[in-house]
């Protein structure tokens, strides 16, 4: 699929009638035209990013499904609708969102797009439903081994595809566009949106949580952590290296250095591996970091993390069970409200912070179009 190729939307605007059947988002969304209202009167417009290539609306989306949960969060703090299909639906996190006054997100009403496959036939289905994908066409070639084809008869229907894996830089199918940054892709959806404005404000309140980070990051000796996927049934972890990619975006922002960056770990992308207990304590990290594939509360992650190891007779060794020092690391997926959340959360482990880096209330303004 040619990058310079241009797929024109259909002007289809869905009835407020099924906006609403797929509305998950509790709170007000007013304000400034967030419904997109005045969508009828928009003139058509290109959006362009790879590995999609140029992409025009004849009228602003009112409907669409996600691929991974970092899209989701950033067209929900674009005041939008959430989307009514995901990728996954368990990896956006949406305990994150009560740190957010006004704004909830139900993940009973977002439908997992992933069963035991992602068929064409499955998207051929949901493109009468939905105006967008917001989703990286290559992630499904890469994935679930769709072809140019599959994905041209997709797009055939009128609904395109919009988006870039922004949160790996490991897979071969990757290798060959852009990688962005969380505002970057962000600001391309808020362009697909029609939500500039949301967008700047956004901007601005993370330009000044930077500041307020800087305040808080010792410019000295910092926390060293091992990030790792845990697989307590078989005693094993899956270990990842902080890299470039939005995934890791609240750990360089807080300065967290990497634990396994000099060992003889390989990361899970590359290598497929586990470790164990014994291979941990030969790194024996100051900080463990653990990423779960669902959100839990503090007192779940206790239970069915923090709990085991520190009953197993290996575990109990590690530096970082003795001195306390395991945390929830942040999902995988995180858009903008997401990062501010858990990077706050994480400062307070890290660091002791004590007083609010960023004020929930302008968020949330944000997203409900109170600005």
């Amino acid at each position: 699929m040619s990058d310079e190729r241009t797929w024109t939307r259909r002007n289809v605007l869905r009835t407020s009638g099924t906006i609403a059947g797929v509305s998950a988002l509790a709170g007000c969304i007013s304000g400034d035209g967030s419904d997109n209202d005045d969508s009828e009167d928009v003139d058509p417009y290109t959006v362009s990013m790879q590995p999609v290539g140029d992409v025009e609306f004849e009228s602003v989306p009112q409907t669409w499904a996600a691929g991974t949960a970092d899209w989701a969060d950033m067209g929900i703090a674009l005041g939008q609708e959430p989307p009514s299909d995901l990728y996954l639906t368990r990896r956006l996190h949406t305990g994150y969102y009560e740190d957010i006054p006004d704004v909830s997100v139900d993940p009973d009403e977002i439908d997992s797009l992933w069963d035991d496959e992602l068929t064409r036939e499955e998207f051929l289905n949901l493109a009468e439903e939905v105006d967008l994908f917001v989703m990286d066409p290559k992630f499904l070639k890469g994935r679930a081994d769709w072809s140019d084809d599959d994905i041209e008869q997709v797009e055939a229907t009128g609904t395109p595809f919009f988006g870039n894996s922004i949160t790996s830089r490991d897979y071969s199918w990757h290798q060959d566009y852009d990688y962005l940054t969380m505002y970057e892709a962000f600001e391309k959806l808020a362009e697909v949106f029609q939500e500039q404005e949301r967008y700047d404000e956004f901007e601005t309140l993370h330009e000044e949580f930077q500041s307020e980070l800087e305040t808080v990051v010792p410019s000295g000796d910092r926390p060293e952590a091992a990030v790792l996927y845990p697989q307590m049934e078989d005693d094993s972890f899956l270990p990842y290296v902080i890299d470039e990619s939005t995934s890791y975006k609240h750990l360089r922002d807080l300065g967290v250095e990497d634990a396994l960056a000099n060992t003889g770990v390989k990361d899970f992308h590359s290598d497929r591996g586990a470790i164990d207990y014994e291979t941990l304590l030969e790194v024996d990290p100051e900080y463990i970091l653990l990423r779960t594939e669902q959100y839990l509360t503090e007192e779940e992650f206790q239970q069915n993390f923090v709990g085991p190891m520190e009953n197993h007779n290996v575990g109990r060794e590690l530096t970082a069970v003795q001195d306390g020092n395991i945390s929830k690391a942040l999902p995988f997926y995180q858009g903008p409200i997401i990062n501010l959340v858990a990077t706050q959360r994480l400062a307070q482990q890290l660091y002791g912070v004590e007083d609010a880096l960023f004020d929930p209330q302008e968020v949330s303004d944000i997203v409900n179009g109170d600005f």
